[in-house]
């Protein structure tokens, strides 16, 4: 009896220093994941140099406005009048960018000037949103609203304005 208590004595003992167990099987895994990314083709904005927001030719009375649509169509209102021969033009723009993708147009209005006068304009572009074709291109107008003043000297007025477009 006094064997069995040594030995149950000794493999107590040799329990209390043993090493630390070894992770078993399954304690770790590891896999491989995959990454993507897609380059888009920049989008890019184009003004042809003969083209302009063209309002016209006009009188002005005590003053009024001079509106163009987007598909470059004129009208006057109050005391503006066009004159004979007088032809109106909506501006265009052309944009490239990735095939089939949807973008936004924004355009902010402007003055035309002559000498020392300025004459506010506001704009409108044909459409607030559309998409390229699936060949990457497009194309959009811009009208306006033009308020004459009766005192502006006649002459020829000139100014600028900008459009953007951001893909959607």
């Amino acid at each position: 009896m006094k064997k069995i208590i040594l030995a149950a004595a000794i493999a107590a003992s040799a329990t209390l220093t043993a090493t630390p167990a070894l992770a078993g099987s399954g304690n770790q895994s590891t896999a491989t994941g995959s990454a993507t990314a897609t380059i888009v083709a920049p989008i890019v904005l184009t003004h042809p140099a003969t083209a302009s927001l063209n309002f016209g030719r006009f009188t002005t009375g005590t003053g009024g406005t001079v509106t163009v649509t987007a598909a470059g169509v004129g009208s006057v209102g109050s005391d503006v009048t066009f004159v004979p021969g007088s032809t109106n033009a909506a501006d265009q723009f052309t944009v490239a960018g990735d095939a089939s993708r949807s973008f936004s147009i924004t355009t902010t209005g402007g003055n035309v000037t002559s000498g020392a006068t300025n004459l506010a304009f506001t704009t409108t572009a044909s459409a607030a949103t559309t998409a390229l074709s699936s060949t990457g291109t497009a194309s959009f107008t811009v009208g306006g609203t033009l308020t004459v003043t009766g005192t502006a000297p006649a002459g020829s007025y000139t100014g600028t304005y900008s459009a953007t477009v951001t893909y959607n």
